[in-house]
């Protein structure tokens, strides 16, 4: 027990938290829709790059819209790749009071970040994959039946689209800190995951099965 209250406390020591970056992202694909419905040519619009630059530059070299200032670019490029609000149903929905079973945060404050997992019947929210996958590699200071699992998620960095947490792959330790600090941040493909891991400088990209106790320490600074 008292190496998670280590890890915890060290983790809020180095907290350095995004929480309106999801705000942002569905605010901005909105004004993207709206922008792409009168300067833009649907049919011609582009499927979204593996980041955000790459899928500006995807929509200029179209020819899908009228001449856009680089604002309005970004605002399309985001309503491309997160799609309209309707599509905003397929992100994980955090309950208002939903708290993480590891730090205690609240975790609909950091949308952009959610994971989480059915155990039976019921539903759990983390602030963040390292959380979580506290919350599954140390059994000694969370006790509960592992084979009770049924479904683990996790949220696309770039789209914040639902995905299986054993299908993602996994940047480790990159320049981006989570609300815990340095994260495992998911993504989708692989693809994205290294042009991501080559922009933010992470050290690695691991898939579900391979992350260990050790990793995740080190996320936190402690090396065993």
């Amino acid at each position: 027990m008292k190496k998670i209250i280590f890890i915890i406390l060290w983790s809020i020591v180095s907290l350095s938290a995004e929480p309106n970056v999801a705000a942002k992202a569905i605010k901005m694909a909105q004004k993207g829709e709206r922008i792409a419905r009168v300067m833009c040519e649907a049919s011609k619009l582009p499927d979204a790059g593996n980041t955000m630059k790459e899928t500006m530059q995807r929509i200029k070299t179209s020819g899908a819209c009228s001449s856009l200032s680089i604002s309005k670019l970004e605002a399309v490029a985001y309503f491309v790749s997160n799609g309209s609000k309707e599509n905003h149903s397929h992100y994980i929905k955090v309950p208002h009071d939903a708290k993480c079973p590891v730090c205690g945060m609240h975790v609909s404050k950091y949308p952009k970040w959610a994971a989480s997992m059915h155990i039976e019947k019921k539903q759990l929210f983390f602030d963040g994959v390292k959380d979580m996958m506290k919350y599954i590699i140390f059994d000694g200071d969370f006790v509960y039946n592992r084979k009770y699992i049924t479904k683990i998620s996790v949220s696309n960095y770039y789209t914040l689209e639902v995905i299986p947490a054993k299908e993602a792959f996994y940047v480790l330790d990159s320049d981006v800190f989570g609300p815990m600090g340095h994260e495992l941040i998911p993504f989708k493909t692989y693809k994205s995951a290294k042009a991501f891991k080559e922009e933010h400088h992470g050290k690695a990209i691991a898939r579900f099965n391979e992350i260990t106790d050790s990793m995740v320490m080190a996320l936190d600074g402690i090396i065993q």
